[in-house]
């Protein structure tokens, strides 16, 4: 029986989004290994990305770059200034060995696919980390994630389908050209409302001012990190990052609007949120 894509994108939420909303709940390693997955299934995805445009990524590098950032973010073996240094000396030195076509392209992309990713993904460790360990306040932070991913899960499907139905202004031709204003218009109505939703149902712990400004990023920056991932998968003539999910792409294509908002957010609540 072949199964429309619709039927298949259902199915696949059906049987992954509890897992993620788990973990989420759980955090500590739970989480971390959750979003240390996603980060190197996606840098495994950027390098397929690369490849088309003839760069060849150092996948080890890469693989152990992102690891580090991650869990640094949690345990804070080492400064990120330290591990910067130490990691341009030794990719540099080893790209001296490699002979696989241009060097300056190689490290680029290998630093970029590690930086992009991995400081993206690390921001969401310290989103679930934000709030300590301590009884039912640790839960605070996993409250807090599956919110903002249910506002971008919301958000996408309302810009695609409010899209579908009302577009008629592109929103970014070059990049996207199925993408409209009117749908990123709705996702971004549907962000700031889910958000607001889920701060009167369980983010007591969180201000309206909070809840909306958590919503407004969801709405306009995880909206930029969609069309920041079809930009690199438009440069390099692809149209999904990989096939491994069915009915939905690759995991960078699930997760890039969630790593873009992530360090964002987590800014605002550092430095902004009362």
């Amino acid at each position: 029986m072949n199964l429309s894509n619709n039927a298949k994108r259902i199915l696949v939420s059906v049987a992954a989004i509890p897992l993620i909303i788990a973990a989420s709940y759980a955090g500590s390693i739970y989480f971390l290994l959750l979003i240390l997955a996603i980060a190197l299934i996606s840098f495994y995805e950027f390098n397929s990305i690369v490849k088309n445009k003839g760069m060849s990524v150092n996948i080890f590098f890469g693989f152990a770059g992102i690891t580090f950032l991650v869990i640094n973010q949690r345990h804070h073996f080492f400064d990120f200034y330290s591990f910067f240094l130490l990691f341009i000396i030794l990719l540099t030195g080893v790209e001296l060995f490699r002979n696989k076509g241009s060097a300056i392209y190689n490290i680029s992309a290998t630093l970029l696919g590690t930086l992009y990713l991995g400081l993206l993904a690390s921001a969401l460790i310290s989103i679930r980390e934000f709030y300590p360990q301590v009884g039912e306040l640790y839960l605070h932070g996993g409250y807090l994630i599956i919110s903002i991913m249910a506002a971008i899960w919301i958000c996408d499907s309302a810009a695609f389908y409010g899209g579908m139905r009302f577009g008629k202004h592109k929103l970014f031709l070059r990049v996207s050209p199925n993408k409209s204003w009117e749908g990123a218009i709705f996702g971004f109505i549907f962000a700031v409302i889910t958000v607001i939703l889920a701060k009167t149902l369980f983010l007591d712990f969180i201000s309206f001012e909070t809840a909306f400004a958590i919503g407004f990023i969801v709405g306009t920056i995880g909206q930029i990190g969609d069309l920041v991932e079809s930009l690199f998968k438009r440069d390099a003539g692809m149209k999904d990052s990989s096939k491994l999910i069915p009915g939905h792409g690759g995991i960078f294509d699930r997760f890039d609007s969630l790593l873009y908002t992530a360090p964002v957010i987590l800014l605002y609540l550092r430095y902004v949120s009362r």
